[in-house]
């Protein structure tokens, strides 16, 4: 049996990142959309929650693509599939519930990789992140759930509810003096 060389090591390590950073690219497009949708609907807590979840699923991609370039690889800007669009309140957190559950199938399989060929840095940055999916797909699922058993009575109750999540946004423009420079503290 030939013995797996470092740099063989360090591919298939970066293969199962580019994976998940894939995946996680995918989850930040499907749950802004599904945001947007369930804002629309006027399910303003969902919607805020959901966005919430999609930042989370941003901070997952960078802390990917990070590690990538610790190894010496190039994140993949490729999502790892199409997002759905259809907007009813049941079908989104179907689909989610089933994202999640996905992902941490996933994260677990690629964690193994990881271990397999000597990268425990990675191997904690996917438990850290396995920890936070399972965060989101027993969310996703509790909601799924809830609508499953109690429809439009549950729905009703979270209609009309507020879908400011409390996030002050400051961008790169935002931190800019008045006159172009960096502002101080920024």
């Amino acid at each position: 049996m030939a013995k797996t060389t470092r740099e063989q090591s360090r591919k298939k390590v970066l293969d199962a990142l580019n994976a998940a950073r894939a995946m996680e690219l995918q989850a930040i497009v499907q749950y802004m959309n599904h945001h947007y949708n369930l804002d629309n609907m006027d399910y303003g807590d969902l919607a805020a929650k959901m966005k919430l979840i999609a930042i989370d699923e941003m901070r997952h991609a960078e802390m990917f693509a990070e590690r990538i370039k610790e190894l010496g690889g190039e994140p993949t800007a490729e999502m790892a599939g199409t997002p759905e669009k259809d907007g009813e309140a049941k079908f989104i957190f179907t689909t989610d519930t089933g994202l999640e559950d996905g992902a941490i199938e996933a994260y677990n399989r690629f964690l193994l990789t990881c271990r397999e060929n000597g990268d425990s840095t990675s191997v904690k940055l996917l438990e850290a992140i396995i920890d936070d999916e399972q965060v989101h797909f027993n969310y996703f699922d509790s909601v799924r759930q809830h609508i499953e058993r109690l429809g439009e009575t549950y729905l009703a109750q979270v209609a009309g509810t507020s879908s400011a999540t409390g996030i002050v946004y400051q961008g790169f423009v935002d931190r800019q003096g008045s006159d172009g420079t960096a502002a101080p503290g920024a």
